[in-house]
């Protein structure tokens, strides 16, 4: 069986620095390869940060506008 490509996508506020990002990825990318028997190349890991002005959690937005 050929193992497909992973893809991570993480979601978050926005404000993790690079290096934050970078450390994600790389462990992300080494346990998803080690687990999931792929290699590193074909892990895809994607940020998507979000805005606190538009994620809310119990009707609270995370910047605390209304």
């Amino acid at each position: 069986m050929e193992a497909a490509v992973p893809v991570v996508r993480i979601e978050f506020l926005a404000g993790r620095s690079q290096e934050q990002k970078a450390e994600i990825a790389k462990v992300f990318t080494r346990e998803l390869s080690r687990i999931g028997k792929c290699g590193e190349q074909d892990v895809h890991v994607i940020f998507n940060e979000i805005e606190g002005k538009s994620w809310a959690v119990g009707g609270v937005f995370s910047d605390h506008s209304d």
